[in-house]
């Protein structure tokens, strides 16, 4: 007789590389958080990059969960970091941000990247990891109508049985379509201590959202629910930052018309739009809009890691299913 191997035992050896903390805690239905990389890589400028990273993973352990920060590095899928690894992608010129169309070809070629929404959650689930912690969703971009943009995230989620709290989705983005694409795919969304779904850098992005919890036992409920209804798609658990802590509404409109006539200046479009615009966030507000990221990043993160801790105490580990 022998046991069906959970997910993480399953992983191609050649392909994946899992850090023994992250491996253990799986194999002992422990709480793990997976973390994209592609903030540390692409989100935040160096060295503020490593220490931010640096103190989100510590953030996950001091909460009882153990963080899997996630990336490809040198063709190798890396579910949990070390220092040396997490600095690699801090710093390294070579880091690519990949989505899960590209994964396959980065690996086969052994390259290098910070994966994105969309790559990390299917890498986590793939794994056994069911919370991961972002800053804000990509969705629908402005005029998609004329550009037919809309981020790889969406689709992602829409076939990804994870739980992702973010902020909700960035505020440069067309949230009322995003939010209508979200349920078109029947991707769930849960405000966490609101009713209200935040717009990333705003606390309140204009919208309400049907459903909302005060507690992570609230949503480890709902996690155990959705798994026992097989439900496919994602659980977006939205957590807006106190309104004292948000950037200025006014000033973030202010910065966000102007940095859209930049861009139409100058012809940005597609996925160059994004970064433009948050980089032109970061210039135009003196740093404020980077301290807010941060933020979202520490604040996210800590409210994963107890969901996590949450969802391993209301799971038994069953025993092994054996096969005559």
């Amino acid at each position: 007789m022998s046991a069906v191997p959970l997910p993480v035992d399953r992983l191609d050896p050649e392909v994946f590389e899992v850090h023994d903390e992250v491996a253990t805690a799986l194999r002992e239905g422990g709480a793990v958080v997976a973390l994209e990389s592609t903030i540390i890589s692409h989100g935040l400028p160096r060295p503020e990059n490593l220490r931010v990273a640096t103190e989100v993973e510590d953030i996950v352990r001091s909460r009882g969960a153990v963080p899997a920060t996630i990336a490809v590095i040198d063709g190798r899928v890396r579910v949990g970091l070390d220092e040396d690894g997490l600095d690699q992608v801090a710093h390294r010129d070579d880091i690519v941000k990949v989505s899960s169309r590209d994964l396959s070809t980065l690996v086969a070629r052994r390259g290098s990247g910070a994966t994105t929404v969309a790559a990390t959650s299917h890498i986590a689930h793939l794994a056994g990891i069911e919370v991961f912690a972002t800053g804000g969703l990509g969705g629908v971009h402005r005029e998609a109508r004329d550009s037919w943009d809309e981020s790889a995230d969406l689709g992602a989620l829409s076939v990804t049985p994870v739980t992702v709290v973010c902020a909700g989705v960035k505020s440069i983005l067309d949230v009322t379509a995003t939010l209508e694409r979200l349920e078109t795919l029947n991707v769930g969304v849960l405000g966490y201590g609101s009713s209200r779904f935040p717009g990333f850098y705003l606390s309140d992005s204009g919208h309400s959202v049907d459903w909302s919890v005060d507690s992570t036992e609230a949503v480890a409920d709902i996690m155990r629910a959705r798994r026992a209804l097989d439900i496919p798609s994602a659980l977006v658990v939205a957590y807006p930052l106190p309104p004292d802590a948000q950037l200025d509404p006014d000033l973030h409109h202010e910065v966000l018309e102007e940095g859209l006539r930049r861009a139409e200046a100058r012809n940005i479009t597609g996925k160059d739009v994004t970064p433009f615009l948050l980089d032109h966030f970061h210039r135009a507000t003196h740093g404020a809009s980077l301290v807010v990221n941060e933020q979202i990043i520490v604040r996210n993160s800590e409210l994963a890691a107890r969901i996590a801790t949450s969802r391993a105490a209301d799971t038994e580990v069953a025993p092994p299913v054996v096969s005559p």
